[in-house]
């Protein structure tokens, strides 16, 4: 190693009268050579190149509290411009994606006291507030006759891409992002489909339809076919659990992703998959060695919005390669 090859960029000064948009400023935050904000520059232009080529099977994996927040509307407008070709994620998504469709949430605090909460019969996210009428009532209420008609239809076996498709569908709501996962056929993988209020309902339901079952090798073989048939494969993960480990997991058996951004709160010292960054899963073979990829640490309420922002700033739309 020279010293001159290592001394090839210079740290320059974020001008601020020069990035008047986000894009400008993603741009300048990488060529100023700050710490974070650098690995946010990258991730940045990793989106944009997934985004860009037609060939990039591009996956979204997230966890379910996103769908409390305002960064719905993020995570939907992926879906709604087709900059994404399957979302792996958990129930709780479904839950809240539906929730929120028929009832509010509501604005919070980390500090309030969790006791009377209780006692009000209010839920605490975070800072975020979630009535009992917001959540298992009103998915009971509106879930259990999108089941008896999807019974009454003959459905007795449905996939959860199947299933989320339909109650998307029933919705008939573009705020829902299952309602435009529906709408333009892009897939929503729940592995773990029992964790959560919609799980609830469906085990509720089986009560007394014991016909009624969730296929999930049926998903399986979706997502084997979606990877096998990839020239290429990006991903877009946020924290951990089962939908990032579910993303690379199949993503091995091609040989890994080729794109991968990665966005986590939790730290690399004790051993959790939420904690691995990117490089980690080079060694299982689950990112490719060439990958272009980046961990970045931070919230994801805060840096996703920015990122997807600059990002589609400089993204061309793409046909979706079916």
């Amino acid at each position: 190693m020279r010293k001159g090859d290592l001394l090839r960029r210079r740290v320059e000064d974020i001008d601020l009268s020069r990035s008047t948009d986000l894009a400008a400023l993603v741009d300048a935050m990488g060529r100023g050579g700050g710490f974070t904000a650098k690995k946010i520059a990258l991730g940045v232009e990793i989106l944009q190149t997934m985004f860009r080529r037609p060939m990039c099977t591009t996956f979204l994996s997230f966890p379910a509290a996103l769908m409390a927040t305002g960064v719905r509307g993020v995570l939907r407008g992926l879906v709604e411009r087709k900059l994404v070709d399957a979302v792996i994620t958990t129930c709780g998504t479904a839950d809240h994606d539906l929730a929120r469709v028929w009832q509010p949430y509501y604005h919070g605090d980390f500090e309030m006291d969790d006791v009377a909460l209780h006692r009000l019969g209010v839920n605490r996210l975070g800072n975020v507030l979630v009535p009992n009428e917001s959540y298992g009532l009103v998915l009971e209420k509106k879930l259990q006759p999108m089941l008896r008609d999807l019974w009454t239809e003959g459905r007795r076996s449905l996939s959860t891409k199947e299933l989320l498709w339909e109650f998307g569908r029933r919705t008939e709501s573009r705020q829902s992002m299952l309602w435009w996962a529906w709408k333009n056929q892009i897939p929503v993988y729940v592995p773990a489909i029992t964790d959560g209020a919609v799980g609830y309902q469906l085990w509720a339901f089986w009560q007394d339809h014991k016909a009624f079952a969730i296929d999930s090798f049926r998903d399986e073989t979706d997502l084997a076919d979606l990877v096998f048939g990839a020239k290429e494969t990006g991903a877009l993960m946020v924290g951990g659990g089962v939908s990032k480990h579910h993303t690379i997991w199949w993503n091995q058996f091609r040989g890994g992703l080729d794109y991968a951004v990665y966005i986590t709160t939790a730290p690399e010292w004790d051993g959790s998959l939420s904690g691995a960054r990117v490089r980690e899963g080079i060694s299982w073979g689950k990112v490719k060695e060439t990958a272009k990829q980046v961990t970045i640490e931070g919230d994801a309420t805060a840096i996703l919005p920015m990122m997807i922002a600059a990002a589609m700033g400089r993204a061309r739309p793409r046909p979706r390669v079916t």
